[in-house]
């Protein structure tokens, strides 16, 4: 058999969600590539899989990708897993399927678990269009910028700073519809669904635990974007207004938010 990849999903949560396709992978493969052994072997201990493992993480993607290819060049299998999901989704992975593609290798991706399509269904918000944001951006304009979407969007976020990105969409719009979908698949699964402003005030009083999704319905197809109203305080401040001012002005001609203008001039 030549060499190739195989990109393997594993649970997010519950260790019963693996595929038998998955699992025929691993005990088939020459070497996993995973995040961490520990977890990984976890898994396996789990279904008796017996395999060779190794460390395929942030901190080593670069030089062990390309052992990784030398290998399959040679004629070696590798199975490809994250800690939880599917490899490349806010995981490790891509310099090694870019590698093989570069080398000729094949590269197999197998279904599986995601926790981004399970918030989403989950969720009951608009599926027919929608965006997957990663975690979310720290900088408020870059976040203010991700909540202006006009289709879904998915994105992962610390527990610890849920209640924030929820305080800046509520600023921007009270009413959006939410859900914070949290632990997933596991003994302790919550979905909460509500608007901005409602989870919001329920998060900054209790933060959640756990690993959390969040879903945030489309922008309005009316709502005015910040995009251009940034551009038009810029043009302002560029011939000689005042920040504050040139913001406040542009706010009510457009309906966008004085202060969500100032921020994003800087």
């Amino acid at each position: 058999m030549s060499g190739r990849l195989i990109v393997c999903p594993t649970p997010i949560g519950n260790l019963e969600d693996v595929t038998l396709r998955v699992l025929a992978a691993l005990r088939d493969a020459d070497i996993v590539a995973c995040e961490d052994t520990r977890r990984t072997r976890v898994l396996l201990d789990r279904y008796g899989v017996k395999a060779r493992l190794e460390s395929y993480h942030e901190h080593n993607e670069r030089q062990r990708s390309a052992e990784l290819v030398k290998l399959m060049r040679d004629g070696a299998v590798v199975a490809l897993v994250s800690d939880a999901g599917m490899p490349l989704v806010s995981d490790p992975g891509f310099l090694l399927v870019q590698g093989c593609v570069a080398a000729g290798l094949a590269v197999e991706v197998l279904p599986g678990p995601s926790a981004a399509l399970a918030a989403l269904v989950a969720s009951a918000l608009p599926a027919d269009r929608w965006r997957f944001e990663g975690f979310l951006p720290r900088k408020r304009a870059a976040l203010e910028q991700v909540f202006q979407a006009p289709e879904t969007v998915v994105a992962f976020e610390s527990p610890r700073r849920l209640h924030k990105s929820l305080a800046v969409l509520a600023e921007l719009d009270p009413g959006r519809p939410v859900a914070v979908c949290r632990e997933l698949t596991k003994v302790h699964e919550e979905i909460v669904r509500g608007t901005a402003a409602e989870l919001a005030e329920r998060y900054a009083a209790t933060p959640p635990k756990g690993e959390v999704a969040l879903v945030v319905g489309p922008a309005a197809a009316g709502e005015p974007r910040l995009g251009p109203a940034v551009d038009a305080v810029r043009r302002l401040v560029d011939a000689g207004a005042k920040p504050r001012a040139a913001a406040s002005v542009v706010a009510e001609l457009t309906g966008t938010s004085a202060n969500a203008l100032y921020r994003a001039l800087n």
